[in-house]
């Protein structure tokens, strides 16, 4: 049997633990990238030297060398800045925005067959990014947010409704945190909408959490940003493109019409397969969830606009 192979690009906590997740799940063979030398070649070494404890028979290396993502099935794309606090998304535009444009451009070279899986902050603008750089079809350039909003959502209201967070089924569309668009019927307690078990206001509160749940973490860590829950979500979206499951989750993808949203990147419902995202999914919303999702559509258009690339 062919293993299949994935790459990450960018050594830091989240690639790490992507890495990591893949592995121990011997889910494909893994090739760790970073322009620090020695960080990924030694974190690599560190997570095979787990294999006799763990039970996995997937190999990792580290490199500095892009050469080596050459007949990659996936990259996963984690480098960049992290969000420090106090700092929107949209201000890590700027400074990711070169970081992005440059890896792509060597993915480009490197792996032009892949599946992009953007994981850089703030993903919707630095996935239409990749997108415009690369040149790849649409299908196969894919922004992770949405997973982890919605894992988020769920743990907020399974705390405040006393349930195991499985027993929530959450939906959030829209751009990644701040942005976010919470789809209130799609959001239930084993088919019971949340907000007949909860106070307005209650929901309301939860909601808010959840937009900025990432900065919760940034300001509780002081000098760093999530990396457990946002690799899981990773995890999710790279088992499904290579066990071809066919899941729907909500993700960035380019809107052509969809919702009223035109040219853009922005989290709805999608199909991941083996040739990346195999289906879009246009939902009923109420007026005010698709005149937000609209305006989150717009600042994404906004601050992709911002970053002046030609």
């Amino acid at each position: 049997m062919i293993i299949p192979k994935v790459s990450v690009v960018g050594a830091g906590f989240v690639g790490t633990m992507v890495a990591q997740r893949i592995v121990e799940h011997d889910l494909a063979q893994v090739v760790l990238v970073d322009i620090v030398e020695g960080m990924p070649q030694g974190k690599a070494l560190d997570i095979a030297q787990s294999a006799g404890i763990e039970g996995f028979d997937a190999k990792i290396r580290g490199t500095n060398d892009f050469s080596e993502i050459r007949g990659s099935r996936i990259v996963v794309v984690t480098a960049g800045f992290a969000r420090l606090p106090g700092m929107s998304r949209e201000e890590l535009a700027a400074k990711n925005g070169q970081i992005i444009q440059s890896v792509t451009e060597k993915i480009k070279t490197q792996a032009p067959e892949c599946i992009l899986l953007m994981v850089t902050n703030p993903v919707d603008v630095m996935t239409q990014l990749a997108w415009k750089v690369s040149g790849f079809p649409v299908h196969c350039v894919i922004g992770m947010g949405g997973v982890l909003d919605s894992a988020r959502y769920q743990l907020f209201l399974a705390e405040e409704l006393g349930v195991a967070p499985r027993e929530i089924e959450a939906l959030v569309l829209g751009g990644h945190g701040d942005s976010m668009v919470p789809v209130g019927r799609c959001t239930t307690l084993k088919g019971v909408p949340v907000s007949q078990l909860l106070k307005p206001e209650r929901l309301r509160a939860i909601i808010e959490r959840t937009k900025s749940g990432g900065a919760e973490i940034v300001g509780l860590l002081k000098t760093g940003s999530a990396f457990h829950a946002p690799s899981a979500a990773v995890f999710v979206m790279v088992e499904a493109i290579l066990r071809d499951s066919k899941r729907v989750v909500p993700a960035s993808t380019y809107l052509d019409g969809q919702y009223g949203i035109r040219g853009c990147f922005i989290g709805i419902p999608v199909k991941l397969g083996a040739a990346g995202i195999e289906g879009r999914y246009e939902i009923e919303l109420t007026a005010e969830e698709r005149d937000a999702l609209r305006r989150s559509a717009g600042l994404v258009q906004k601050t992709f606009k911002e970053l002046h690339i030609s």
